[in-house]
């Protein structure tokens, strides 16, 4: 939670409310802009089970015990703001990360496609106009000595009725070429998250 102060600093400078975590003063003067929506989701990697929020599906690369945290500030004036820390991986080594449209499930590919705040029509999404870090969300990690990874998203969009709802971890650092633009390598590990 050492990352939730950047978030409610960027509400004050903003001069916004988060829902769920401040009140809103009597005397302060009415606003249209919507509030901040805060959310986070955690869990400890384990094998598939049903109501299982966090799988791995490769133990070798993301073992059974390891552990994430994904925090999740949006709002219309300032975006949306996803961040992710995770531990108990393979030290030194890069993986890729996006945010996926379905919830995890027994395989890593019940997830689904990356989230797209524009859909590509063409599926799979393999697009650069598409898939890429401005209209995906992005998060990207090599892992320390201690297989601890963290990793930032901004993007200047928030989610409408369409709800971005797993983090899905790959095999490597996400590729930006056209034909393979978004890939990153097998299905790791998935965590179920709240957006």
């Amino acid at each position: 939670m050492r990352f939730l102060p950047k978030f409610l600093s960027a509400a004050l400078t903003a001069g916004l409310s988060v829902t769920s975590l401040s009140a809103t003063s009597a005397s302060a003067a009415p606003t249209t802009v919507s509030p901040l929506h805060f959310t986070a989701a955690h869990g400890t990697f384990a094998a598939y089970a049903p109501g299982t929020q966090a799988v791995t599906y490769r133990p070798d690369l993301v073992p059974v015990g390891a552990k994430a945290h994904v925090s999740v500030l949006s709002g219309s004036r300032v975006g949306t703001t996803t961040v992710l820390v995770i531990s108990g991986l393979s030290p030194h080594h890069e993986y890729g990360a996006h945010a996926h449209v379905n919830s995890c499930g027994a395989t890593g590919d019940a997830a689904g496609g990356h989230f797209q705040h524009v859909p590509d029509p063409v599926k799979p999404s393999v697009d650069p106009a598409y898939a890429n870090p401005h209209n995906e969300i992005w998060l990207d990690f090599t892992t320390d000595r201690s297989g601890i990874g963290h990793a930032t998203s901004t993007v200047d969009w928030t989610f409408d009725g369409r709800r971005a709802k797993s983090v899905v971890i790959h095999e490597t650092h996400t590729h930006t070429n056209p034909g393979h633009a978004a890939t990153a390598g097998g299905r790791l590990a998935c965590l179920d998250v709240g957006f």
